[in-house]
This record gives C-alpha cells, sequence and structure tokens, in this order.
C-alpha cells in the first residue's frame, strides 16, 4: 500500500508550522513524535465531556470515564498481544516503567552477589536505575560490549551470562543508531538459563508491530509520546508470574484494596501497580493513536520510513566528512552522523536556523558515545509524516554548514 503523505501531514497540524520563516522539517522524532488532531481531538473531548476521577464513583461522568480508560486498557493489551489486561500497568513512561521494574523486581528477586546484565548502548535510563540496584543490594552490574558497526556483540553476551545472572534489560532499538537488536533471540538465550529479560521498547513502538507473547518478554516498556501519543503516559508489560510476585512501587489511590493501622492489603493487578489519580485523558490518547497508526498499517508505516532511511543514507554518506555511527543495515528510521571539524552543537544550531529540527549531543547513552570515542552526535530520526524531500531540505542545509563552518 503506497501512503498518501499529503493526507497523513494534513493530520498533524505542526508541521504547517514555520520556524523562522522557514517551513519545518521535523527530525527529532526519536525525542518525541508529533501528535494527530484526532488524539488532540479525543483528550479535548474527555476534558469538555467525560472529566471526572474514574473507579471511585457511582455517578455517570465517573463510569464513563471509567469505561473510557479501562477499555484503553484493553485496546493496548490487544496491540501488544500480551494474554491478559492484568499485565498492562499504566506508568508515566518508559523511565518510570523501568524504575518500577528496578525497585520491585529488586526487592523480590535481586541477592547480594545476583548480576544483572546492560550493554553499551543503552539509554541512561536503563543503566541508572540498575546501578543503584545493585549498590543497594550489593549486586554486580556487567555490560555487553558492541561491534564497531553498533551491532550487539552476541559472543559478549554468551560470555557474560551466568548462573549468578538474573536480568538482562536491553533496548529492542537504540535510541541514538536506529540499530535494532535481535531480542527474540536474546530471549531465547536467558530463558534457558532461567533469566529474566526486560526490553526498553521506547524506539521500537513507533516502528514495529510488538507481540509480547511471540516474543516471550518478561517485561516490555514504552512511552506513549514517541508513538504520536501525549506526554506523561507510559506502560509496561510484565509476565503475571512476576508482577504477582513483586511488591507495589508506589502506594495509595486505587491500589490499595482494605487499610487498616495493624495491615494493608493491595489491590489485584494491574491495579496493584498503580497509586494515585491515573492519567486518563493521555490514557484515552493512547489508545487514539493506536487507532490512528493501524488504521495507516503498522506494516505500512514500518515500509514507508525504511525507503526514508535508505534514501537518507545514501544521500548523507555523498556528503565529504561525513560519519555515519552505526552502521549496521539491521536499522530503523534514525540516523547519527558527525561532521568533520564541526561541533554537533554548532551544526545543529545552524540547522535550526535554516528551520530543520534534529537532536544534538549525547542522546543520553554517555557510555555508548565513550565507545565511539565522542562527544556527541548529530540524529535526524524519521517518521512516517516525513518525505524524501525533506531529506533534501537537510541535505542541502548541511552543505550550507560546512561552507560556513569549515
Amino acid at each position: 500500500m503506497k501512503l498518501n503523505i499529503d493526507k497523513i501531514r494534513n493530520d498533524f497540524p505542526i508541521l504547517s508550522e514555520k520556524i523562522r520563516g522557514k517551513s519545518l522539517v521535523y527530525f527529532d522524532n526519536g525525542a518525541t513524535s508529533q501528535k494527530p488532531k484526532i488524539v488532540i481531538d479525543r483528550m479535548s473531548d474527555y476534558y469538555l465531556h467525560e472529566n471526572s476521577n474514574v473507579h471511585r464513583g457511582v455517578h455517570y461522568l465517573s463510569q464513563i470515564a471509567t469505561d473510557a480508560m479501562e477499555s484503553s486498557r484493553e485496546r493496548i493489551r490487544k496491540y501488544l498481544n500480551a494474554e491478559s489486561i492484568e499485565e498492562v500497568i499504566f506508568t508515566k513512561g518508559t523511565t518510570e516503567a523501568i524504575n518500577l521494574v528496578a525497585s520491585s523486581f529488586g526487592k523480590a528477586f535481586i541477592n547480594k552477589g545476583d548480576e544483572i546484565v546492560v550493554t553499551e548502548m543503552e539509554h541512561h535510563a536503563n543503566i541508572v536505575p540498575w546501578q543503584m540496584l545493585c549498590e543497594e543490594k550489593s549486586a554486580v552490574l556487567r555490560v555487553v560490549k558492541i561491534h564497531d558497526d553498533g551491532s550487539l556483540n552476541m559472543d559478549s553476551l554468551a560470555e557474560t551470562l551466568n548462573e549468578k545472572t538474573k536480568l538482562i534489560a536491553i533496548a529492542h532499538i537504540s535510541n541514538v543508531m536506529g540499530i535494532i537488536n535481535p531480542i527474540k533471540e536474546i530471549i531465547a538465550m536467558a530463558h534457558q538459563k532461567n533469566i529474566a529479560v526486560l526490553i526498553d521498547g521506547a524506539q521500537a513502538v513507533p516502528h514495529m508491530t510488538i507481540d509480547v507473547q511471540d516474543l516471550d518478554c518478561d517485561f516490555y516498556i514504552f512511552s506513549g509520546h514517541k508513538m504520536y501519543a501525549p506526554m506523561g503516559i507510559g506502560i509496561l508489560f510484565g509476565k503475571k508470574k512476576y508482577l504477582d510476585a513483586m511488591p507495589p512501587y508506589q502506594t495509595g489511590g486505587e491500589m490499595i484494596k482494605k487499610v487498616s493501622f495493624e495491615k494493608t492489603t493491595f489491590n489485584d493487578l494491574p491495579f496493584k501497580f498503580e497509586a494515585g489519580t491515573p492519567m486518563v485523558a493521555e490514557i484515552i490518547g493512547l489508545a487514539t493513536a493506536i487507532d490512528y497508526m493501524e488504521s495507516i498499517g503498522i506494516e505500512n508505516i514500518q515500509q514507508y520510513e525504511n525507503e526514508l532511511l535508505e534514501y537518507a543514507t545514501e544521500a548523507l554518506l555523498k556528503l565529504d566528512g561525513m560519519r555515519i555511527i552505526g552502521t549496521n543495515t539491521n536499522k530503523a528510521s534514525v540516523i547519527s552522523f558527525v561532521l568533520e571539524d564541526i561541533h554537533h552543537y554548532d551544526a545543529g544550531s545552524l540547522l535550526d536556523q535554516m528551520g530543520i529540527a534534529v537532536r544534538t549531543g549525547n542522546h543520553c547513552a554517555q557510555p555508548l558515545m565513550q565507545c565511539f570515542g565522542l562527544s556527541g552526535t548529530i540524529r535526524a530520526s524519521f517518521a512516517f509524516y516525513n518525505t524524501k524531500e525533506e531529506i533534501d531540505i537537510m541535505v542541502k542545509a548541511i552543505k550550507k554548514v560546512q561552507m560556513m563552518l569549515s
């Protein structure tokens, strides 16, 4: 199916904005995607007509708000192919979800001398919580190496796993390089040794179909705002056997079943991990974004974004002084690059003056930057509303930056 890009772009009002008199070229989708009008309208409709707290009221608004939220949970469960809604936990985002698992799984399953495995390509949010857990529990953090092309060194992974390993925490797709990790193979390898696996799917959910039962992952985590949904909403999928055994992360609100001064009984899943008032509008917005993506077709999105990736890679490699970081070809639509003798911040600032939004810096992945001997890169990340013409504009602008700064 050939996508109607003009029609799709009309669904995103912000793409018609002018930046310093230039048409916006938005290539910072890896940081956050833009939101289609249907998502914005659905959230507005909730506040205009349904706004109420959920699960706690017998009145009409509370009931329809509760129904809207819980039907959204079912929509998300279906999208992930989770076995039960008990396995779908609402969080504020990927970072909170990882911290939840680090805290609760750590209390239940990690002891002195145990080992947790991460990789050199991880986002800080998938490093620091495990460091803190290891310090608290006197456990050990082990790091799997990557190859020069950015791909995971599977031999290093095999050598790292042992009888002390209790958890592997790994990105499905690198937020810096777009490299897609062979997570199904990694999960199978881990389960042979009875090791749990957490997948950071923040960069994967906008680009591909996720089937948690097929992957057989123990935890899968992502944020809504990178997949055309609002900020402030994320999902933790967890296998029930682990969620049942894990203590609550926070207390208060819907996660409580009964309280006395002698003892508190916690609520059943999924509410056990959902303390306080939930982000009802954001939850509904996420379900609406999933509907929108599926109306276009996830496979269609993936195919078109791969075309953009190939086109941009070929165009950028024709430039003098261009170095792409992460050259393995098994990638999502992300390109990180550096320009010879030009600082990434300087290049990014000049591109911004020309209306082009890219990300510059270490992308919350300082250990990965150290692997490549860099302080940072320029990152262009594409979505299905981007065009080859926009890529041409960026390439032309980079040539101008090189002329100005070389």
